[in-house]
Protein backbone atom coordinates (compact mmCIF):
# COMPACT_ATOMS: atom_id res chain seq x y z
CA UNK A 1 0.00 0.00 0.00
CA UNK A 2 1.42 3.57 -0.94
CA UNK A 3 2.91 5.45 2.31
CA UNK A 4 3.37 9.03 1.34
CA UNK A 5 5.69 9.55 3.86
CA UNK A 6 8.34 7.43 2.06
CA UNK A 7 9.09 8.44 -2.06
CA UNK A 8 8.23 5.25 -4.04
CA UNK A 9 7.83 4.28 -7.48
CA UNK A 10 4.37 5.24 -8.47
CA UNK A 11 3.45 1.65 -8.20
CA UNK A 12 3.71 0.72 -5.22
CA UNK A 13 0.92 -0.83 -3.15
CA UNK A 14 -0.55 -2.76 -6.19
CA UNK A 15 -3.02 -4.66 -4.39
CA UNK A 16 -5.40 -5.63 -7.64
CA UNK A 17 -5.54 -7.28 -10.93
CA UNK A 18 -8.92 -6.49 -13.03
CA UNK A 19 -10.36 -7.86 -16.06
CA UNK A 20 -13.45 -6.60 -17.75
CA UNK A 21 -15.85 -9.31 -19.40
CA UNK A 22 -19.00 -9.13 -21.45
CA UNK A 23 -20.15 -12.42 -19.05
CA UNK A 24 -19.57 -12.40 -15.51
CA UNK A 25 -21.27 -15.54 -14.84
CA UNK A 26 -19.22 -17.70 -17.34
CA UNK A 27 -15.80 -15.53 -15.80
CA UNK A 28 -16.68 -16.97 -12.60
CA UNK A 29 -16.82 -20.37 -14.23
CA UNK A 30 -13.24 -20.09 -15.72
CA UNK A 31 -11.97 -18.69 -12.68
CA UNK A 32 -13.48 -21.94 -10.93
CA UNK A 33 -12.49 -24.29 -12.87
CA UNK A 34 -9.24 -22.99 -13.90
CA UNK A 35 -7.47 -21.70 -11.19
CA UNK A 36 -9.46 -23.07 -8.08
CA UNK A 37 -10.86 -19.65 -7.33
CA UNK A 38 -14.19 -21.39 -6.40
CA UNK A 39 -15.83 -18.30 -4.35
CA UNK A 40 -16.30 -14.35 -4.94
CA UNK A 41 -18.32 -12.06 -3.46
CA UNK A 42 -20.52 -10.42 -6.17
CA UNK A 43 -22.38 -7.54 -6.41
CA UNK A 44 -23.92 -4.77 -8.67
CA UNK A 45 -23.28 -1.61 -8.60
CA UNK A 46 -24.71 1.82 -9.81
CA UNK A 47 -23.05 4.73 -9.22
CA UNK A 48 -22.72 8.32 -10.42
CA UNK A 49 -19.55 8.79 -11.79
CA UNK A 50 -17.48 10.72 -14.26
CA UNK A 51 -14.87 9.58 -17.14
CA UNK A 52 -13.34 11.16 -19.82
CA UNK A 53 -14.91 14.42 -18.70
CA UNK A 54 -18.43 13.19 -18.94
CA UNK A 55 -20.98 12.44 -15.82
CA UNK A 56 -23.53 9.66 -15.86
CA UNK A 57 -24.43 6.48 -14.26
CA UNK A 58 -21.91 3.46 -13.55
CA UNK A 59 -23.58 0.54 -13.75
CA UNK A 60 -21.54 -3.06 -13.42
CA UNK A 61 -21.45 -6.29 -12.26
CA UNK A 62 -18.40 -6.78 -9.91
CA UNK A 63 -17.00 -9.55 -8.50
CA UNK A 64 -13.97 -10.19 -5.87
CA UNK A 65 -11.81 -12.42 -4.85
CA UNK A 66 -8.27 -12.28 -2.65
CA UNK A 67 -6.14 -14.67 -3.83
CA UNK A 68 -2.67 -14.44 -1.28
CA UNK A 69 -1.71 -11.05 -1.28
CA UNK A 70 -3.65 -9.85 -4.71
CA UNK A 71 -7.14 -9.59 -5.30
CA UNK A 72 -8.54 -10.59 -8.51
CA UNK A 73 -11.36 -8.38 -9.74
CA UNK A 74 -13.91 -9.07 -12.66
CA UNK A 75 -16.12 -6.05 -14.03
CA UNK A 76 -19.19 -6.74 -15.97
CA UNK A 77 -20.68 -3.20 -17.76
CA UNK A 78 -24.34 -3.25 -17.95
CA UNK A 79 -25.81 -0.18 -18.71
CA UNK A 80 -24.18 1.75 -21.43
CA UNK A 81 -23.35 5.20 -21.86
CA UNK A 82 -20.60 6.30 -19.83
CA UNK A 83 -19.55 2.44 -19.07
CA UNK A 84 -17.39 2.27 -22.62
CA UNK A 85 -14.29 3.16 -20.49
CA UNK A 86 -14.75 -1.02 -19.93
CA UNK A 87 -17.29 -1.79 -22.79
CA UNK A 88 -15.11 -0.58 -25.95
CA UNK A 89 -11.89 -3.02 -24.60
CA UNK A 90 -14.28 -6.27 -24.75
CA UNK A 91 -14.32 -8.39 -28.70
CA UNK A 92 -16.65 -6.49 -30.86
CA UNK A 93 -17.50 -9.53 -32.49
CA UNK A 94 -19.43 -10.94 -29.49
CA UNK A 95 -17.18 -13.62 -28.41
CA UNK A 96 -15.98 -14.16 -24.46
CA UNK A 97 -12.89 -13.00 -22.89
CA UNK A 98 -11.81 -11.56 -20.08
CA UNK A 99 -9.56 -8.83 -20.70
CA UNK A 100 -6.93 -7.14 -18.57
CA UNK A 101 -8.19 -3.76 -17.42
CA UNK A 102 -6.17 -2.32 -14.80
CA UNK A 103 -4.64 -3.00 -11.49
CA UNK A 104 -5.28 -0.88 -8.21
CA UNK A 105 -2.93 0.85 -6.01
CA UNK A 106 -4.26 0.93 -2.64
CA UNK A 107 -3.45 4.68 -0.73
CA UNK A 108 -3.38 4.38 2.98
CA UNK A 109 -4.00 6.67 5.91
CA UNK A 110 -6.49 9.42 5.92
CA UNK A 111 -8.62 11.29 3.36
CA UNK A 112 -5.52 14.52 3.81
CA UNK A 113 -3.95 11.52 2.57
CA UNK A 114 -5.61 10.71 -0.04
CA UNK A 115 -5.93 14.63 -1.20
CA UNK A 116 -1.90 14.77 -1.17
CA UNK A 117 -1.77 11.53 -3.24
CA UNK A 118 -3.92 13.04 -5.71
CA UNK A 119 -2.69 16.46 -5.83
CA UNK A 120 0.31 14.63 -7.35
CA UNK A 121 -0.10 12.81 -9.81
CA UNK A 122 0.35 15.72 -12.11
CA UNK A 123 -0.13 15.83 -15.95
CA UNK A 124 1.91 12.53 -16.59
CA UNK A 125 -0.63 10.46 -15.49
CA UNK A 126 -4.06 12.21 -16.15
CA UNK A 127 -7.29 11.00 -14.78
CA UNK A 128 -10.17 9.65 -16.72
CA UNK A 129 -12.25 8.47 -14.62
CA UNK A 130 -13.35 9.04 -11.01
CA UNK A 131 -16.04 7.70 -8.42
CA UNK A 132 -16.58 7.61 -5.11
CA UNK A 133 -18.94 6.70 -2.12
CA UNK A 134 -19.39 8.94 0.33
CA UNK A 135 -17.43 9.09 3.07
CA UNK A 136 -16.09 5.64 2.51
CA UNK A 137 -14.16 5.03 -0.52
CA UNK A 138 -12.65 7.28 -3.20
CA UNK A 139 -11.02 5.74 -6.70
CA UNK A 140 -10.17 7.04 -9.54
CA UNK A 141 -8.21 5.64 -12.94
CA UNK A 142 -5.36 6.85 -14.66
CA UNK A 143 -4.63 6.16 -18.28
CA UNK A 144 -1.10 4.25 -18.36
CA UNK A 145 -1.90 2.66 -21.40
CA UNK A 146 1.03 4.28 -23.29
CA UNK A 147 3.42 2.89 -20.75
CA UNK A 148 1.54 0.12 -19.15
CA UNK A 149 -0.86 -0.94 -21.52
CA UNK A 150 -3.96 -0.52 -18.95
CA UNK A 151 -5.04 2.05 -16.22
CA UNK A 152 -4.28 2.18 -13.19
CA UNK A 153 -6.56 2.46 -10.13
CA UNK A 154 -6.06 4.44 -7.01
CA UNK A 155 -8.55 3.64 -4.18
CA UNK A 156 -8.82 4.84 -0.92
CA UNK A 157 -11.67 3.51 1.37
CA UNK A 158 -12.28 4.26 5.31
CA UNK A 159 -10.69 1.53 8.28
CA UNK A 160 -14.59 0.75 8.65
CA UNK A 161 -15.25 0.04 4.96
CA UNK A 162 -11.97 -1.87 4.60
CA UNK A 163 -12.93 -4.27 7.63
CA UNK A 164 -16.30 -4.88 5.93
CA UNK A 165 -14.65 -5.77 2.43
CA UNK A 166 -12.35 -8.07 4.42
CA UNK A 167 -15.02 -9.82 6.01
CA UNK A 168 -17.31 -10.52 2.37
CA UNK A 169 -14.41 -11.21 0.07
CA UNK A 170 -13.37 -14.31 -0.15
CA UNK A 171 -9.37 -15.21 0.69
CA UNK A 172 -7.40 -18.22 -0.29
CA UNK A 173 -3.94 -18.66 0.85
CA UNK A 174 -1.87 -21.30 -1.35
CA UNK A 175 -4.98 -22.55 -2.55
CA UNK A 176 -7.06 -23.17 0.59
CA UNK A 177 -9.80 -20.74 1.70
CA UNK A 178 -9.35 -18.71 4.59
CA UNK A 179 -12.51 -16.56 4.71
Amino acid sequence: MINLATPGTGLDGIMQIAWVTPDIDRSLTQFQEMYRVQDFYTTDLDFTAQVFGESGQMKLKMALANVDNIQLELIQPTGGGIDRIYRDLLPSDGSHANVLHHVCIKIEGTLADWDDHVSQLGTSRPVVYVGSAEPDFRFLYTDERATLGIYVEHLWRSPSLDAAMAAAVPTYVSGRRQS
